[in-house]
């Protein structure tokens, strides 16, 4: 069966290209033919229903003939065109025709994805149609620790979701072998050249076996993607959906032209409507310092950059992701790979510095068929640089020159502002009972007077440590206190000789994984 299905794979015809005229670009679900249509099991139709995907989108009914086939595919088409269902659908069906018994360290099929996020999601739509056939699904990434992933390679997997670098690491410590992967898919194959991962993807290429299918998408087809294409493909079939700089037709473009003192005001009121808004910024400190700002102005608000930990980014983007949090600040890192349903709103605080970037920020909305708007903050000394990057990108945006309170905020940004109450005081902590030498008072000394900070000094409950020499600090000093596991590090202090801690958003404590300063008056 599998000598027939790889022999179906090399075809010596032409290749079959289909023009970006031939394939609708607002990414809208064929009616014309189903999943089992394109020849899609019946068994992941099932799962596809279960889920409410019943259509495919262009893409998809145009690589999944071909890809179903065993042939090597080049698929281009902007984020939310239903790139990820072209590839896993064909991955997981040819898979289950061929039941290659799995082997330890040695994947059948692997699929490289250039962020942690993109590997998640493309992991979790994987896994229900992959339980369906009884095969085993694997995610190698960095950022968290080796071994469980380590154990995973160990017992053997169907379908490795990998970044490039973790995958590397644990090729050169002898844990995986590519040689006996069947599939090989590449997705946001422009996006890893962007981040400069073309080497490493190269050399995990070069130890895959010349004969297997290969899959290829990507966004444009630049110099780096090009050279992939002609150095591992075979013959492929080319599916486009877009030009490479295709905006969305269902998507509105708007420049707001304000002054630097009047841009977080703004940003506040646009991110209180209701809905989900993504707001990116050029840096990580920058989304950092926004999210804060944002959070103590009351609107809930998480941060996603590569300064934090795995785990702080995997819970930001489940708090916005649930709507816990409706408002996500980025940088880049989230302009690709990151799916979520219902970004009413993209909002560049900070303008990208070229128009690909800014196409794929404002990719977050309009997905999948749906509307959307994008707003870019300018100053006086940005708007002739927006100019140029919209001229770029395709797009003639709206341009208006506003301040806070201006009614085409709320036209923009339809709905009442909410915005969320303080976070009610934590109550203090039960001190443990002291050891020998007595307890410490709030102030560090001893109950005889003394100031010590050796054990002899007593103990002091970990919820109430402070660090050495607060006592002694003036009114800005800070009293470091746990919460719970998370860790935020808060902004801003108290009024001159006020004793009240200020109090910080739940969603800024929730977002940065930091600890936790209230600023008090030590007076």
């Amino acid at each position: 069966m599998f000598g027939v299905f790889m022999a179906a794979r090399r075809p010596q015809s032409s290749p079959v290209v289909v023009p970006t005229t031939a394939v609708p670009s607002t990414a809208q679900p064929s009616t014309a033919a189903g999943f089992a249509d394109l020849g899609v099991p019946e068994p992941l139709v099932r799962v596809l229903a279960r889920a409410g995907i019943t259509s495919p989108f262009p893409i998809q009914t145009a690589t999944l003939p071909h890809s179903l086939a065993g042939r090597d595919v080049l698929g281009r088409g902007r984020t939310g065109s239903g790139k990820t269902y072209a590839f896993v659908l064909p991955v997981l069906a040819r898979l289950a025709q061929n039941r290659t018994p799995r082997r330890p360290g040695r994947p059948r099929a692997l699929i490289l994805a250039p962020t942690r996020e993109l590997a998640s999601q493309i992991a979790a739509s994987i896994a229900p149609l992959a339980a369906e056939l009884s095969l085993s699904t694997l995610t190698v990434f960095g950022g968290v620790s080796a071994n469980p992933q380590i154990r995973g390679l160990r017992a053997g997997v169907d379908v490795l979701v990998a970044c490039p670098g973790r995958l590397a690491d644990h090729m050169a410590s002898g844990h995986v072998e590519l040689g006996s992967v069947e599939i090989t898919v590449l997705d946001e194959a422009d996006h890893m050249a962007d981040l400069g991962f073309l080497p490493v993807v190269k050399r995990l290429l070069d130890r895959t076996p010349r004969e297997g299918q290969r899959m290829l998408f990507s966004a444009t087809l630049d110099a780096g993607v090009d050279v992939l294409v002609k150095r591992y493909l075979s013959n492929p079939a080319i599916h486009s959906v877009d030009c490479a700089q295709s905006p969305i037709a269902v998507m509105s473009h708007h420049v707001l032209r304000v002054r630097h003192e009047n841009r977080l005001p703004i940003l506040v009121d646009l991110a209180a409507a209701p809905g989900r808004t993504i707001m990116f910024t050029r840096t990580k400190h920058g989304a950092t310092r926004l999210a804060r700002q944002l959070a103590l102005a009351g609107v809930a608000a998480v941060e996603l950059h590569g300064n934090l930990a795995q785990n702080a980014r995997t819970r930001n983007l489940l708090a916005f992701s649930e709507g816990s949090a409706q408002t996500l600040v980025a940088t880049d890192i989230a302009a690709r790979g990151i799916h979520v349903d219902d970004v009413a709103l993209v909002i560049h605080a900070d303008p990208p510095v070229e128009h690909k970037a800014y196409l794929h920020r404002s990719g977050r909305t309009a997905r999948a068929g749906a509307s959307g708007t994008v707003i870019t903050l300018a100053t006086d000394e940005q708007i002739a640089d927006v100019r140029d990057l919209a001229r770029k990108a395709g797009i003639t945006p709206t341009t208006t020159q506003l301040g806070p309170g201006d009614p085409l905020l709320a036209e923009l940004a339809p709905g009442e502002r909410c915005f969320t109450s303080q976070p009610p005081q934590r109550p203090k902590a039960t001190p443990r009972v002291p050891r020998r030498g007595g307890d410490r008072q709030s102030t560090g000394s001893r109950r005889d007077g003394r100031k010590g900070d050796g054990p002899r000094g007593g103990t002091r409950s970990r919820t109430e440590r402070i660090d050495k020499g607060s006592s002694e600090r003036s009114s800005s000093g800070s009293q470091r206190v746990h919460s719970s596991g998370v860790h935020s590090s808060g902004a801003g202090n108290s009024g001159a000789g006020s004793s009240v801690p200020v109090r910080h958003s739940s969603a800024a404590a929730f977002s940065s994984g930091a600890r936790v300063d209230r600023r008090r008056n030590n007076g």
